[in-house]
């Protein structure tokens, strides 16, 4: 993105989170992924507190779910890293990674909004969502 463009665009967010006993629905927030079409911005950022998580269930996959947060910055960044994913646009990569699904790592719903810096938008809800 162009730094001395300051109009603001439309993006769209959704919240990453843990839900290690899907029967029960209770969920941890673990992450958030941002798109600006315009930008052709795709970005994530995640972090797993630990201690969260094992409170809804001692014996949940902490290991698993920190592999899903890096395959999901992997798809993010593109490249070899990505996979099959790599050959997509940013637009079907968020699409991807937002679809609904039943597994221990789920994206929450898709939100709107505007940002003239997607990048520290991201950063402000991840502090915001996350932290």
């Amino acid at each position: 993105m162009d730094p001395h463009d300051q109009h603001p665009k439309d993006y769209e967010y959704a919240v990453i989170r843990a839900v290690p006993r899907v029967e029960r629905g209770e969920c941890v927030n673990i992450g958030v992924l941002l798109y600006c079409r315009d930008s052709g911005y795709l970005g994530a950022r995640t972090h797993l507190d630990q201690g969260r998580l094992l409170a809804l269930d001692p014996v949940a996959d902490v290991v698993g779910v920190r592999r899903a947060l890096r395959g999901i910055e992997a798809v993010c960044e593109g490249g070899d890293a990505a996979g099959p994913a790599a050959a997509d646009s940013p637009g079907q990569r968020f699409r991807w990674l937002t679809a609904p699904r039943s597994a221990v790592v789920q994206p929450g719903p898709v939100h709107t909004g505007l940002t003239a810096d997607p990048d520290a938008e991201l950063h402000h809800l991840f502090d915001r969502l996350v932290l």
